[in-house]
């Protein structure tokens, strides 16, 4: 048994408890400082106010300011922030961690260098703690995974990435269950890399519902639209892979199940269809009042880095078309015309 304390009490962090406790090990559930209503919660109902099912018998819960508590004697540490709380997990937690306690991330982004390069968090928590003069075995978790299905215990295969298999093998045992299965894999820019750029893709096929339900009304479904932006999601998806020099056939596969899954559920469909509907972005953002919306950051992320290696040459603008047109709706408020012609070819 391991003692496992997740920080951040979010849907997918929280998502989390479940395996973990569930194999047998301890489970301390830590709010941030934005979960204290979500905390309070967990301790009188012992569940959390997104999940239609009670946490595991056992589970014990922290407010933030908890947080030393929560890590002593912690075998590990799950990191359960979204991007906009990297670096306030790397300010906050990091420190407070002991040498030589591995951290598995579920947070999922790539952050974008003035010359164009995608660094993984992972690679960003390394720097920080070069300044601390910490030695923490960061760890990350990639895959199709929605929060509510873990949950519900539908069958889920994801992956861990990390610099050491054994590290890494140790996080699996600790985690995985008879509906949790976990392959391991020290390519963290490929899985951190595949499971970011999905969320700008995701975006644009929900784009194609959106149209649709404006031209067709609500009640009809067109997935011929839907597949061709999948498809050439996909081709770019790959080429963005390449250019981290990280395309492999299981990278891909873990980035375009997790764009197959995010595509029909959660908050980066629901921004998509409102575009698509006709809605500026800051209309869809003010429609989703309180929505935390990563895949607009990743867009935009990614969007920048491209266009920078494609004035030095070292990439194309027509290799991308879907992604730069998301981008153009997303920072330039343009109207969706959805690029068709630019996704055929000739060969």
């Amino acid at each position: 048994m391991a003692i496992i304390t997740i920080v951040g009490s979010g849907m997918m962090g929280s998502a989390l408890a479940f395996p973990a406790r569930e194999n047998g090990n301890e489970v301390r559930l830590v709010g941030t400082h934005l979960d204290r209503e979500i905390i309070d919660g967990c301790r009188a109902n012992d569940q959390h106010p997104k999940f239609d099912r009670k946490f595991p018998a056992g589970v014990k819960y922290y407010q933030i300011e908890e947080l030393e508590t929560a890590l002593d004697g912690t075998d590990f540490v799950i990191g359960g922030v979204s991007s906009f709380g990297v670096d306030w997990f790397g300010e906050v937690v990091l420190p407070k961690i002991k040498d030589g306690t591995p951290v598995l991330t579920v947070t999922k982004g790539l952050m974008d260098t003035e010359d164009g390069k995608l660094l993984t968090y992972p690679a960003l928590w390394k720097e920080t703690l070069k300044k601390l003069g910490k030695n923490i075995p960061l760890n990350a978790v990639g895959g199709p995974c929605t929060s509510y299905e873990l949950v519900a215990h539908d069958q889920t295969e994801v992956a861990f990435c990390g610099d050491d298999l054994e590290i890494l093998q140790q996080l699996k045992k600790a985690m995985e269950t008879d509906y949790y299965h976990v392959s391991i894999t020290t390519d963290v820019v490929g899985i951190e890399s595949a499971v970011a750029l999905k969320n700008g893709y995701a975006l644009g096929v929900a784009l194609t519902v959106g149209v649709n339900q404006k031209v067709f009304g609500n009640d009809t479904l067109h997935f011929n639209s839907q597949a061709g932006v999948f498809g050439q999601a996909t081709r770019e998806m790959y080429k963005l892979l390449a250019f981290q020099n990280a395309m492999t056939i299981d990278n891909l596969a873990v980035g375009i199940g997790d764009l197959y899954v995010t595509v029909y559920g959660g908050r980066t469909r629901l921004v998509g269809i409102l575009l698509g509907k006709g809605l500026n972005i800051d209309e869809a953002k003010a429609e989703l009042n309180g929505v935390t919306l990563e895949s607009l950051v990743v867009a935009e992320r990614v969007a920048r880095a491209i266009k920078r290696n494609i004035v030095k040459g070292t990439l194309k603008a027509e290799d991308f078309p879907l992604l730069l047109h998301i981008d153009d709706i997303v920072s330039n408020k343009a109207e969706v015309n959805i690029p068709w012609d630019s996704f055929t070819y000739r060969k």
